[in-house]
């Protein structure tokens, strides 16, 4: 009994050295898709500098996914130790496996709220001016995973027209991203589509932080060109996930890197999150149970 239980202990040293020698050499991060990748991988390369000494591994490396679910696939796999999700992209990573990811921080918004909208856009010039006009007409979603830019809209438009999505409107499809839709709506491929933003602050701006922002800042998009026709209630803001197997004391710096970095470095932390946000508060899964729910009900995991 002795010798299995010193053999049983020797596995488990052994299993647990071997995690923290892994985590020792490589922090892997996964970048969702939604923006042309050499915009990603430059936002995140801030962290590919600062992290190695901050959390005590030999290099950090990026992984941007061409969609949402290659990084949740990622995480659910182990082979990635951090990302950045939507509430829909983390319940559905819940829904298969609870334990694989841990949530642990998300945004605060400029005005201390800790959610943002989904924002249905349509051309100015197409004469879509309200909800009504779109009837028959075809709508964009972002991705099958996105929170403002899928599940939130099924959910809660059917409250808005009076009716369920797919038979208010003549047709809906999907733009690759929310960048991506958003040019695809400019380019007439759909009579309007669902992105994301905080809500906070001024339309023609692009709000204060989200996608719109984000492309008016790159100057991919002109605000004058959009006409807000939706705006969601508050969807909570998606969740800083890290790989539940990390051992402990790689989680706590890593986490206090995060915390610390909109004072230590203001622009990376912008770049990072896509806009003006005034920091970090700490999460659990229980923070996004309703959104779990809306997912269990509607599109599963």
């Amino acid at each position: 009994m002795l010798k299995k239980a010193l053999l049983g202990a020797v596995a488990l040293f052994a299993l647990v050295g071997q995690a923290q020698a892994e985590d020792l050499k490589e922090f892997r991060i996964g970048i969702l898709g939604g923006e042309n990748e050499a915009d990603r991988l430059r936002n995140f390369q801030c962290l590919v500098d600062k992290l190695p000494a901050a959390i005590g591994v030999e290099k950090v490396s990026l992984f941007p996914a061409a969609d949402y679910d290659g990084v949740i696939q990622g995480l659910l796999g182990g082979t990635l130790d951090y990302a950045e999700l939507g509430a829909s992209g983390y319940a559905k990573i819940y829904l298969a496996k609870a334990d694989a990811v841990e949530p642990i921080l998300t945004t605060v918004q400029t005005d201390g709220s800790t959610g943002y909208h989904s924002i249905m856009v349509a051309r100015k010039d197409s004469g879509i001016s309200k909800l009504e006009d779109l009837k028959g007409k075809k709508l964009g979603f972002a991705d099958p995973d996105s929170t403002s830019g899928y599940l939130v809209p099924l959910v809660t438009l059917p409250e808005a027209i009076g009716a369920p999505v797919k038979e208010f409107f003549g047709e809906t499809g999907f733009g690759g991203g929310h960048e991506n839709l958003v040019l695809e709506v400019v380019k007439g491929t759909f009579d309007a589509g669902t992105t994301f933003g905080s809500g906070i602050g001024e339309f023609k701006d692009g709000y204060t932080s989200g996608n719109l922002r984000k492309m008016v800042d790159k100057g991919v998009v002109d605000m004058n060109d959009l006409v807000e026709l939706w705006k969601s209630p508050l969807i909570p803001n998606g969740p800083i996930v890290v790989r539940t197997s990390m051992n402990d004391d790689m989680k706590a710096k890593f986490k206090q890197f995060m915390m610390d970095l909109p004072k230590t470095d203001a622009a990376c932390f912008s770049a990072i999150q896509g806009g003006d946000f005034s920091g970090f508060t700490e999460v659990n899964a229980d923070f996004y149970k309703p959104i779990i729910d809306a997912r269990k009900a509607t599109i599963g995991g």
